[in-house]
């Protein structure tokens, strides 16, 4: 894992440089998906014998946290790839998933999705020996940067969902430039519209004979990608505090008339007073969501067969604990950084302010109330949650 983490923190300092005006410009972030494939971050899960570095999904979530300290976006992409390229093992037969990590390991692919629960699904129906899927979906984050993606919709006349993989550049699928949203502003997160994308049934994930295979795997794919928000949530509050510190110990300025009066703001007590607390939460977040890691992640990588239902209750009621307590965590650092640098932090050229955009912005994915409620259950009557689209 060390060897990783340090290949992450090359590419977020390379990240860091520019970050502020990359957020501002709000560009497409090819370049910024080129750096992570160079250094071999995309492929991080994949298969050692097809070039991939062979790593656990515990790598894989620190790795997404390294980046998202210099960049939450880039943080997000990286995070959502790792679970789509996953999606095969989670929901595909042994085959596809030979066949897909094949593919896109060697190819060095980048995958997006069209996947959200929240809108209409696809629509799918059959022409022959193919599904053809067609439809609009409000987001598809990774879209115009990515090599594959991953598509879900409902067979025409049944209540099936169906996943598939396809090439992100064809001409039935457009991504439309309409993502422009106060936070994680480069996650080209914007809507897509699907028409006449056909898939031979042989590839429609998990089926075989035209019958889905259900194995409780197959609903791990929640709480694998809600602890991939939870770590980016967590790189974006300790990026905020990280850039926070150092703006205090460069720039800002003890105050004078106090009573107290420091030569420095370093030695200001409301300013140690204050970072001490943050510090504080901090760590204690950082320990529960690696808690969460180490938990999901021999679950990930077991046979698939041996999953029980409640061994994978238990690891979603951390996961929700995890990212209730870092998302009151990061928007508290967010905020209260601006009270212990200063007036003349707020100023634009330091993007202080992205931290806090960021994180509310994806934070609000869904309701967090909803993951207090599962952990309240689950310890007051010691009811595992169900699985869902979200939980």
């Amino acid at each position: 894992m060390t060897d990783w983490i340090a290949r992450a923190r090359e590419v977020a300092a390379q990240l860091a440089v520019d970050a502020v005006e990359r957020d501002r410009a709000n560009n497409t972030p090819n370049a910024e998906v080129q750096l992570l494939k160079d250094h071999g971050l995309v492929t991080l899960l994949g298969p050692a014998e097809h070039g991939g570095g062979g790593q656990t999904w515990e790598t894989a979530y620190r790795v997404i946290r390294e980046i998202a300290k210099a960049d939450g976006s880039i943080g997000q992409l990286l995070g959502y790839h790792y679970l789509w390229a996953w999606a095969a093992r989670l929901v595909g037969t042994d085959a596809q998933i030979a066949a897909v990590e094949e593919l896109y390991t060697k190819n060095n692919f980048f995958f997006g999705g069209a996947v959200n629960p929240r809108d209409s699904d696809l629509k799918i129906t059959q022409d022959g020996d193919e599904l053809v899927y067609h439809g609009h979906k409000s987001f598809s984050t990774g879209s115009k940067v990515s090599d594959l993606t991953v598509l879900e919709g409902v067979l025409e006349g049944t209540d099936e969902h169906i996943f598939a993989i396809v090439p992100s550049k064809q001409p039935g699928i457009v991504f439309h430039d309409d993502w422009d949203n106060i936070g994680q502003r480069l996650t080209e997160s914007g809507s897509v519209t699907i028409s006449d994308v056909r898939v031979p049934w042989s590839d429609a994930a998990g089926y075989v004979d035209r019958k889905f295979q259900p194995l409780v795997y197959n609903t791990l794919n929640v709480p694998t990608i809600q602890l991939v928000f939870t770590n980016f949530y967590l790189g974006i509050a300790q990026g905020a505090l990280e850039s926070a510190l150092a703006y205090t110990r460069e720039r800002t300025r003890a105050w004078p008339y106090g009573g107290d009066d420091k030569a420095s703001a370093t030695e200001e007590w409301y300013v140690l007073e204050g970072y001490g607390d943050l510090q504080a939460k901090l760590w204690a977040a950082e320990a529960l969501v690696d808690r969460a890691g180490a938990a999901i992640s021999p679950l990930l990588h077991a046979p698939r067969e041996e999953l029980t239902p409640e061994a994978r209750g238990e690891v979603a009621v951390l996961i929700a604990a995890a990212k209730q307590r870092i998302v009151d965590t990061g928007l508290e650092i967010g905020t209260k950084i601006f009270e212990l640098t200063g007036a003349r932090a707020s100023a634009t050229k330091y993007g202080l302010d992205r931290f806090w955009r960021n994180l509310r912005t994806h934070s609000l994915h869904d309701p967090l109330p909803y993951k207090r409620r599962e952990v309240g259950d689950y310890a007051l009557n010691g009811r595992l949650p169900e699985p869902s689209w979200y939980t």
